[in-house]
């Protein structure tokens, strides 16, 4: 079976995390957190365009495709939330 992605264009990966801010901002511990993850999948060179790093509209689709099943799914907030929070636990756990 052979899957599909849709071509990117500068402002799809904006698009794209654009509704996943307004659950991080009610968290203010996994600020810095959101952002090394946003840093860890935007696309390679992002600061070479003058754009906001975020990850490629390919790279979200197959993440998409293999956590919920479709490429055109979005994490719900609290799934966010808790992937921030794993992350953060995670850095901790390395760092002991």
């Amino acid at each position: 079976m052979t899957v599909r992605f849709p071509a990117s264009s500068p402002d799809d990966g904006l698009r794209l995390l654009r509704p996943l801010v307004r659950p991080v901002l009610r968290h203010p511990t996994l600020w810095p957190v959101a952002l090394e993850q946003a840093l860890r999948l935007a696309e390679p060179g992002w600061w070479r365009c003058r754009r906001l790093p975020a990850p490629s509209p390919r790279l979200w689709a197959f993440r998409m495709e293999t956590a919920y099943g479709g490429g055109d799914a979005a994490p719900a907030a609290d799934d966010v939330v808790t992937y921030l929070q794993w992350c953060r636990d995670m850095r901790r756990w390395r760092r002991a």
